[in-house]
């Protein structure tokens, strides 16, 4: 076998390409499954029993199914009654959807590991109980869930690479597009791993820094 140093040359600026599309809807997907996620992990530490209910009946649904089927239900399905999206936004919104729901089962777990004491005296000076879960518990669980933030969203990242099923052009959708021309699998796979792993690499970086930023509680 002979490495095909050409097919390398060519298909470096092109994957560039692909990258910036990856890091778009990344980026947007990323914050909204924040959103979402912090949403739904401090609605399940209400007291309201069918707002918790809901929030497990999502994450279970998210759990108990593939990504590739919620990309499949968002751009196939939900056209059937009348909601359509492009490419793009139907990738935005199936990954988000899914983080989501891992993000929750974070926020969840470290809100509700602050010491209970903390949310008694911040009730005690007539604080609401969701009142005390955003101005006081979440504060102090910002720094304990970078790391576990980190993970979901580097899975994020990795599978924005499934959005290639639904012709979104991202880097992993373009990477098909080169061999399908030149067929050079190896050079083109091998190429398409070392770009995602500086990406990952990158933002595990990033969050090593963001984690030494926040102060300590």
């Amino acid at each position: 076998m002979i490495f095909d140093w050409n097919v390398v040359t060519y298909a470096a600026p092109l994957l560039a390409h692909g990258v910036v599309m990856t890091l778009q809807v990344s980026a947007v997907a990323a914050v909204l499954a924040l959103v979402i996620g912090i949403v739904a992990g401090l609605a399940s530490l209400s007291a309201s029993h069918p707002l918790r209910g809901v929030v497990r009946l999502y994450v279970e649904f998210v759990r108990g199914t593939p990504l590739l089927i919620q990309i499949f239900l968002v751009f196939f399905a939900l056209p059937v009654v009348g909601v359509r999206f492009s490419e793009f936004w139907a990738g935005v919104v199936a990954l988000s959807f899914n983080a989501g729901a891992y993000i929750s089962e974070v926020v969840r777990g470290t809100v509700g590991a602050v010491e209970k004491g903390q949310s008694e005296a911040a009730m005690s000076i007539g604080m609401t109980r969701q009142g005390a879960l955003i101005w006081v518990l979440l504060p102090q669980a910002w720094r304990p869930m970078i790391p576990a933030l980190t993970n979901d969203l580097i899975t994020l990242t990795k599978n924005s690479s499934l959005l290639s099923v639904i012709s979104v052009y991202e880097l992993t959708r373009a990477g098909q597009a080169i061999i399908a021309t030149h067929f050079a699998p190896f050079e083109i796979y091998l190429l398409l791993a070392l770009y995602y792993w500086g990406l990952i690499s990158a933002l595990a970086w990033a969050s090593r820094r963001i984690e030494k930023a926040l102060p300590q509680w």
